[in-house]
């Protein structure tokens, strides 16, 4: 590695923030700095929910203004969204939320031609209602639909605006439903099967290649000073966070926690048994061709809606209120897509405990203790399962991610999974990001010489396991589902 330092922006766009981060990497350094960041508030338009995405943009090319001289810029974000445009290149219309509607009861329609078994034999993706693939097909009848010319996946339309080059990185394109994770290239005959013509699609892109150079008013928009080229990086922001586990040797899971919890192992193939897809995980492409499995699990959603509901209090003074109120004395199922709806989710996560016969939690201290015990539930079963159907068993699990910074999950998930828990580093998808483009410049080997840099310069924090299994069993035993 050079003995220079050099400035990588990453763009890192969450559900409810962006960010605009500046990594600078060395011989031993490894430094991220907050530039902008910005809110990612959805629209309740009369036609549905929608991302602003004119906002994001406008955040984005704040926030690279903010950031000064920088050798390249990366982009990563949430999966499965997209843009449509037209034969000009023009938007279409603001693109649609995963959180929107539209879907229900597609993937029962998609089943009729191609049956969930045959789709996850194809594609090894989990059953989730939001899939690109569920949103292609209650898409299909609109007007936009049919004057598309183009779709990209959020991450890669940023990317388009900012240089004119259009393509379709490979990490976000394998949540698609629509690519095979064994070959790393579409399914054409699955696509042929579903009537859609995967032409609408950009040219595929790796983790590393070139994706442009910033046009000269974008330039002058933010006041850098060209020429300024765009890496492709693992641009599905749960990929880049992966990226940036601080894994020593291969026998460790991985939790990426925030407002999603995505809790799995990294893996060198496909696991596409019957039992995998019954249980839902699924094998989504990683760096270097490796594969992340993993399920969904609701994750911290179900808090941020209820300090949403609570008028954001005091959530150091909640979190240690909740650490005081009773262990397990209710839990949901943290992974049921009935909580996938914004609003009422206090009196929804009552309801469900209620529904099952268990305690009714009414403070917020001890819905927030019921959320992290559901929370911490889940990764334990996630963790377990993972190992089992893919006959990888692991020694630590890492937690990156904001949840990082919430010890009592942390803590509490030790518990449940009976391993260490090493937490850290928060900001993983911006050092993925990061590490992608140094990577690609030249200043970094393979992914264990990125792991290395992490370990020296952001060491996690560890949390024994401690506490009763038994009880952690036993609370498995009476999960509430609403």
């Amino acid at each position: 590695m050079s003995s220079a330092v050099t400035s990588y922006a990453a763009v890192d766009l969450g559900a409810s923030s962006g960010r605009v981060m500046v990594g600078r990497v060395g011989r031993g350094t490894l430094e991220l700095t907050e530039a902008h960041r910005f809110r990612n508030r959805p629209v309740h338009l009369p036609e549905g929910l929608r991302w602003d995405i004119l906002s994001l943009y406008t955040g984005v090319l704040d926030g690279l203004r903010a950031a000064g001289p920088v050798r390249s810029v990366g982009i990563d974000s949430w999966a499965v969204d997209y843009g449509l445009l037209d034969a000009d290149g023009a938007l279409l219309g603001n693109p649609v939320h995963y959180r929107d509607t539209r879907t229900e009861g597609i993937a029962e329609k998609v089943w009729a031609t191609v049956p969930a078994q045959e789709l996850y034999a194809a594609t090894g993706v989990q059953y989730a209602p939001f899939n690109t693939l569920y949103q292609l097909t209650a898409a299909r009848s609109t007007t936009e639909f049919a004057r598309a010319g183009r779709l990209l996946l959020i991450p890669d339309l940023l990317g388009y605006w900012l240089t004119g080059e259009q393509g379709t990185e490979l990490t976000n394109a394998s949540t698609t439903q629509l690519l095979d994770p064994r070959t790393g290239d579409w399914s054409y005959g699955l696509a042929r099967r579903l009537g859609i013509d995967l032409s609408l699609f950009a040219p595929l892109r790796r983790p590393g290649d070139p994706a442009g150079l910033l046009r000269p008013g974008v330039l002058a928009r933010t006041g850098l000073t060209g020429p300024v080229p765009v890496t492709a990086v693992a641009s599905h922001d749960t990929a880049s966070a992966v990226a940036a586990v601080p894994a020593v040797g291969e026998r460790f899971a991985y939790i990426c926690t925030g407002t999603w919890s995505l809790a799995g192992l990294e893996l060198l193939a496909p696991v596409l048994t019957e039992a995998s897809r019954a249980a839902n995980f699924t094998n989504e492409l990683g760096l270097d061709g490796t594969i992340r499995y993993l399920r969904n699990i609701m994750g911290l959603w179900l808090l941020q809606e209820c300090l949403r509901e609570w008028d954001d209090p005091d959530l150091p003074a909640l979190l240690a209120a909740a650490a005081d109120a009773p262990a397990l004395r209710s839990v949901v199922d943290a992974g049921d897509t009935a909580f996938l709806a914004p609003g009422r989710m206090p009196a929804r996560i009552a309801e469900a405990c209620r529904t099952s016969g268990q305690p009714v939690p009414d403070s917020p201290a001890e819905i927030t203790r019921c959320i992290l015990d559901s929370l911490a539930l889940a990764h334990r079963r996630a963790v377990a399962d993972a190992q089992r159907l893919a006959d990888h068993p692991v020694d630590v699990v890492h937690i990156v991610g904001g949840g990082t910074r919430n010890a009592l999950l942390c803590q509490l998930t030790a518990d449940a999974c009976g391993l260490p828990v090493l937490a850290g580093p928060a900001e993983a998808a911006a050092l993925g990001n990061v590490l992608v483009q140094a990577r690609a410049d030249g200043l970094l080997g393979d992914r264990a010489d990125m792991r290395r840099l992490l370990t020296r310069t952001q060491p996690p924090t560890r949390y024994e396991p401690r506490g009763d299994p038994a009880s952690w069993r036993a609370a498995e035993s009476r999960l509430a589902t609403p």
